[in-house]
């Protein structure tokens, strides 16, 4: 990412654009804030008038562009919200706006006034890394398909640093550079997520993750459908036994450089490549967006990526459950009874209740061979999920309340908002099964996305185990009304930031 901090002020710098972070204004904000002073001399005033107009009000989602005299330059204020509520992530938002505001105008360098966009309560280095990110992630475009298309833009990012912040420089350029390549990677992960599933599957991910092994030197291994039946992965065998596209499980194991005492925390992803809910049939309308079924697998490649990139000192196991769920003469059905890799038998009611089957066999075999300390897994588990949290959070199910506890800290530093939902002895009983040990579908309206998480509690062995339904937050169909400014149309790696930062803290 082209991306550089300077020890200058904002309107020094030789960009395009010269960003300032404005708060909203209360009815005793009469003047304009003092850091927008030489912004204003340098617009004739316009600043000040506007102000004083109420024409800046600093809300969220509020872009003001002035040009600057000679017309190549031009000044933004951004929107920061309100004092009270002023975060990591009302800056990510902000800058999200703003890229967006400026995407096909001609922006091909922007500076942004650091001092403005941390309001005195954030580190510069944190406040630098969110600009970075909210440029970055709403910047990206997902072209593959487009037959006319144009050059995605190229632009400079500069975080200007200002004689105020000069003296911590290279405390701030370190963390960017990292969150640079940490950004690098989820794009890269968007890349594979937006694939549609006559491209992305089953095998087609695990050579993924094979040519992964060959770049990064780490473990891969695949386990075809010829090994699981060895095995006994009859989860994977029947949700993916309708489609042409044989199942797959995937291991990528990386080993960090903390040493013998190194935890070992197991990331384990539903990787579902297409969903047509297989004999439970879904309906239609939408189910074209089930090529995003796999997002959790494809998220388990970002996080193994990056921590490889980074050389974290935590050791991951990354598991990836693949399969396609399609009707056929071969595919499985409602009243099956599936035998599972811990020996445990699942009761079909509802072949559209397929992720916490796959998952059965991942999970159980991740616990079983790796012994690890944690187990995380992202799903787009259920529609209940949606229902309850929207959009822009993903729900929490945990075994651990330090596993939990520590992912809610990832969450509130990242953005990537997650809130933890209920587990009691009531959902377990709730999936117990009357002619296997565990059935995979209530088949009542209620408690969906609980009596999932309870299902896959099941196949954990009691380890400390934490569960994210990413079924609303893994991608977004349409313009992010109600999503995040820089989560565009399609897979929003979501998942990826939120556990590497939680991983970093484990280690």
């Amino acid at each position: 990412m082209d991306v550089a901090v300077e020890g200058k002020e904002a309107l020094e710098v030789d960009a395009d654009l010269i960003a300032f972070g404005v708060v909203e204004r209360s009815e005793k904000d009469a003047l304009l804030p003092s850091y927008l002073k030489e912004a204003d001399v340098a617009t004739g005033g316009f600043l000040t008038a506007a102000w004083d107009r109420k024409e800046i009000k600093g809300k969220k989602g509020e872009v003001t562009l002035h040009p600057l005299p000679g017309g190549r330059r031009r000044i933004a204020l951004v929107g920061l919200s309100k004092a009270a509520d002023f975060s990591l992530e009302s800056v990510r938002l902000a800058i999200g706006y703003l890229t967006r505001q400026i995407r096909g105008k001609g922006v091909r360098s922007l500076s942004v006034h650091l001092p403005s966009f941390t309001l005195g309560k954030l580190l510069p280095e944190e406040a630098a890394k969110a600009i970075l990110d909210g440029h970055a992630l709403a910047a990206y475009e997902f072209t593959r398909y487009k037959s006319e298309r144009s050059e995605p833009e190229k632009r400079r990012l500069v975080i200007a640093l200002s004689k105020e912040h000069v003296r911590v420089k290279d405390r701030v350029a370190g963390p960017l550079a990292r969150e640079g390549r940490i950004l690098d990677t989820v794009l890269w992960t968007r890349d594979i997520g937006n694939l549609p599933a006559d491209t992305a599957t089953p095998q087609f991910l695990a050579e993924q993750a094979l040519q992964l092994g060959k770049d990064l030197k780490l473990k891969v291994t695949v386990f075809d459908e010829k090994k699981l039946k060895e095995m006994g992965c009859g989860g994977l065998l029947a949700v993916g036994g309708g489609s042409v596209h044989p199942p797959r499980m995937v291991i990528i194991e990386y080993q960090g450089s903390g040493g013998r005492n190194a935890k070992t925390v197991a990331v384990v992803g539903k990787g579902i490549t297409f969903d047509s809910g297989g004999i439970s049939i879904k309906p239609s309308p939408g189910m074209s967006e089930m090529k995003f079924d796999k997002s959790g697998s494809v998220a388990v490649l970002g996080i193994l990526r990056a921590a490889a990139e980074l050389k974290l000192r935590v050791n991951v196991v990354g598991v990836m459950a693949l399969a396609e769920n399609l009707p056929g003469g071969a595919a499985y059905r409602p009243g099956d009874v599936v035998k599972s890799y811990s020996g445990k038998t699942i009761e079909i009611l509802n072949t559209d209740a397929e992720g916490r089957v796959v998952l059965s066999d991942a999970l159980a075999y991740a616990v079983a061979k790796f012994n690890p300390d944690q187990v995380v897994d992202l799903a787009t588990l259920t529609g209940a999920c949606v229902v309850a949290l929207g959009n822009d959070i993903a729900g929490l199910l945990s075994n651990d309340d330090r596993v939990a506890n520590g992912l809610l800290a990832a969450s509130e530093h990242t953005g990537e908002r997650i809130w933890r939902l209920p587990l009691t002895s009531v959902h377990r009983d709730m999936v117990k099964g009357e002619v296997g040990d565990v059935r995979n579908s209530t088949e009542l309206p209620m408690a969906g996305t609980l009596t999932a998480g309870a299902f896959l509690s099941e196949f954990v062995n009691g380890k400390p185990w934490a569960h994210l339904d990413i079924a609303g937050t893994a991608w977004v169909a349409k313009a992010p009304q109600y999503c995040p400014s820089y989560t565009p149309p399609g897979y929003t790696a979501f998942g990826v930031r939120l556990l590497l930062n939680y991983l970093e803290n484990v280690s």
